[in-house]
């Protein structure tokens, strides 16, 4: 089904009835990523998977458009209104954490409680595009998270971007893939999940505004019960910042699910079903 929200048909799954539990996949992805959750969760919830704004099946983004998180966080509220699904538990992935994070900041009432594995929160740590000031600073208090970020840079977000402003969305996809999932674990994935990534790959996401301004404060003053989710495998980046989340958010508690890379709850879903299932039993 389509949902419309704020000017664009979005596709839209649902399953089961009860408390709204609301799916936000990260990049390179879209619904189809929640395939092994949908159900468990829908046995117990309503559980709704979306793609976001500009990802498969939806309609392409503009040649001159950006690519704006606000404008992510801005349609997941509108859909939870347009869906009458608020308040809901919100289950985020990498960018789609970062995502449901900002909508718990900017409507707490909509959040009931979050789920968040691996939200890419580097404005926590750093303004981007960094500024060498803020780096000496980092690398003085945190010299092993600011070494995390000057890799990850190094070896993604820079050779990413560079292979999509030549418009090779091949390499710039696999840069980004080795940079997040780690060699092994992309080399790992089946073939259909790597057209996933390839029908999702938005050259305005690396080339656009990027991630916006994350203030620790408004951070701290998250009230909502939240389950941090990091997998064993992922690059220690992802570690890293979850770390930073959780000595911010008041009302959080983190589970780290073996065997998985970045994609987590594709990687383990058993693991990642339980743990989820677990928490929003209790919240």
């Amino acid at each position: 089904m389509k949902a419309e929200v704020n000017g664009a048909a979005l596709e839209l799954v649902e399953r089961g009835t009860g408390e709204p539990v609301v799916l936000v996949h990260g990049s390179a992805s879209d619904y189809r990523t929640w395939d092994a959750q949908l159900e468990e969760l829908g046995k117990r919830f309503r559980a709704m998977a979306y793609s976001r704004r500009y990802h498969y099946p939806n309609r392409p983004i503009p040649e001159d458009a950006d690519y704006s998180m606000r404008e992510h966080v801005d349609d997941l509220s509108a859909l939870l209104s347009s869906r009458a699904a608020a308040p809901a538990h919100l289950v985020g992935h990498s960018y789609g954490g970062f995502v449901c994070l900002l909508l718990a900041i900017q409507e707490p009432g909509l959040v009931r409680s979050l789920v968040l594995a691996e939200p890419p929160v580097i404005p926590l740590f750093l303004p981007l595009p960094p500024k060498p000031s803020a780096l000496l600073k980092l690398l003085l208090r945190k010299p092993q998270t600011a070494i995390a970020i000057i890799r990850f840079v190094a070896t993604g977000i820079a050779p990413a971007t560079a292979a999509a402003r030549r418009d090779d969305a091949k390499a710039a996809t696999r840069c980004m893939g080795r940079a997040i999932l780690g060699h092994d674990s992309l080399a790992r994935l089946a073939e259909p999940r790597l057209q996933q990534a390839q029908d999702n790959f938005i050259k305005a996401e690396l080339l656009g505004s990027g991630l916006p301004p994350l203030e620790r404060e408004d951070v701290r003053r998250i009230q909502t019960p939240t389950l941090l989710l990091t997998g064993a495998r992922s690059p220690r980046l992802f570690h890293r910042l979850t770390d930073g989340l959780q000595d911010l958010l008041p009302h959080a508690e983190c589970a780290e699910i073996p065997s998985a890379s970045h994609i987590i709850h594709e990687d383990s879903p058993a693991a990642y079903n339980g743990a989820v299932l677990s928490f929003l039993a209790r919240h």
